[in-house]
């Protein structure tokens, strides 16, 4: 593995300042920058992780297997019912290294490469990396000198956090398309959400931001990012919960805009004008 990893990292100081300027998603005390890696099946890139607790802290690192549903989820899929181009994304990334202990504010890089056989088929590979803490040793169970008399058995239980971002592997010359659908706003358990449907269609996923305008105001009534469909799923239902007071004012004719990420120049994807029921 470390044949291939050597050679294509940023230095420290560089690897810091790129990966922070991207989106960065946090989860306990761990920030991990950026939130999405593609890879064009040649070169390889790095992840920045930071723990911005006030204890130090372990890290393990690992690659699983999910898939994108109708409702714009993501399940966990086990490696024995993995399909075969899930299982070579899993063969074919590599990262460095697999455990890391951070002290407080200290960031470390994560360095991943890729590997594509040759003769892989044209297409797009993913598997997501996995971060998540290793909780203390700590006894479980109360010693007999500490129990009340009459007492049972005492567990504790610790959360454990983790933070998981998609790595992309593009093989070949692939494209896509999407198209914006019906958009409602709906109540639920949670508080309202601002829904709309979206398609996808060709041979690799799509990624961008959402943007919802209403005529005659300066300034969108919504922004949200990372919205994505993979090619597991034609079409997905994208669902943005709401404060009440903005659910309201999205009710009526909105325009609705999905463009690229910033990071990759924000072109734009499709737009459309929806009325909001």
């Amino acid at each position: 593995m470390m044949r291939f990893l050597k050679g294509f990292g940023l230095s420290f100081a560089a690897a810091c300042s790129a990966a922070f300027s991207s989106p960065a998603a946090a989860s306990g005390d761990l920030l991990v920058a950026p939130t999405r890696l593609v890879l064009d099946g040649s070169l390889g890139t790095e992840v920045v992780l930071n723990n911005i607790g006030a204890e130090a802290a372990t890290y393990r690192i690992s690659l699983e297997i999910k898939r994108m549903t109708a409702a714009g989820g993501l399940d966990e899929i086990a490696e024995e019912d993995a399909t075969d181009a899930e299982k070579a994304a899993l063969a074919m990334i590599a990262f460095s290294p697999r455990r890391v202990s951070l002290l407080p504010n200290q960031p470390q890089v994560i360095r991943v490469g890729v590997r594509v056989p040759e003769g892989t088929p044209a297409g797009e590979y993913r598997a997501h990396m996995l971060f998540r803490a290793v909780p203390d040793a700590a006894p479980a169970v109360v010693p007999d000198a500490a129990k009340p008399s009459g007492e049972g058995v005492s567990i504790a239980l610790t959360p454990i956090y983790g933070i998981t971002i998609p790595v992309i592997v593009r093989v070949g010359d692939l494209g896509a398309e999407a198209v914006i659908g019906d958009a409602w706003v709906s109540e639920g358990g949670d508080g309202p959400a601002f829904n709309f449907d979206l398609t996808r269609t060709g041979s690799r996923s799509v990624y961008g931001d959402i943007e919802v305008t209403r005529p005659g105001l300066p300034e969108p009534l919504l922004l949200a990012r990372g919205i994505a469909v993979y090619p597991e799923v034609r079409a997905r239902k994208v669902s943005l919960r709401v404060p009440p007071e903005l659910a309201a004012k999205l009710k009526g004719p909105v325009h609705i805009r999905y463009s690229e990420d910033r990071e990759i120049g924000g072109g734009m994807i499709d737009q459309a004008d929806r009325v909001v029921k």
